[in-house]
């Protein structure tokens, strides 16, 4: 059954701010969050009758939102190697995105490969569990698990290595 506007409206004014440490954490501005965060919700409200109840509501809404900041962060930094370099030098925004203030961390997660910082910020930045994580990046709750584990391994032996 396709969601209403007004269950959508609801999970916009419960969760936007998750949503948006997502979208800020993916596209590395504050602006571009905010835009990513209303694209995305502008875009479930048009394709609310496409829903299929195929997997959870809200997991719908995090997958649409992935997909404007994967659109976003291409049109932003069409070289992949600049984005991550900017995450490493910090973002254009007001100081007070998820990595800022953590040079080290920012350059770490920089260097980790695309699907570990996606399943990364998912985890930590989404609150998302790894049921959910797997519905949004359309993977198996074991790969999950595995990549996630992957990314914390990498990041501890990185900052391990920064801290000698």
């Amino acid at each position: 059954m396709a969601p209403s506007i007004d269950e959508i409206e609801r999970v916009y004014r419960q969760s936007y701010q998750r949503f948006y440490r997502l979208a800020r954490a993916y596209t590395l501005d504050d602006e571009s969050a905010v835009d990513a965060v209303q694209e995305a919700f502008a875009r479930a409200i048009r394709s609310r009758m496409s829903f299929r109840g195929d997997a959870n509501f809200e997991t719908w809404l995090w997958r649409t939102l992935v997909n404007v900041c994967v659109d976003e962060r291409r049109r932003l930094h069409p070289d992949a190697h600049e984005s991550s370099q900017q995450l490493v030098e910090g973002s254009q925004g007001n100081g007070t995105g998820p990595l800022d203030g953590w040079p080290e961390l920012r350059a770490a997660i920089a260097a980790l490969p695309e699907r570990q910082r996606l399943i990364l910020f998912l985890r930590h930045y989404a609150d998302l569990d790894y049921s959910g994580i797997a519905a949004v990046t359309e993977v198996e709750r074991g790969t999950v698990a595995a990549t996630l584990n992957r990314a914390h391994e990498s990041l501890r032996r990185t900052l391990t290595e920064v801290a000698r």
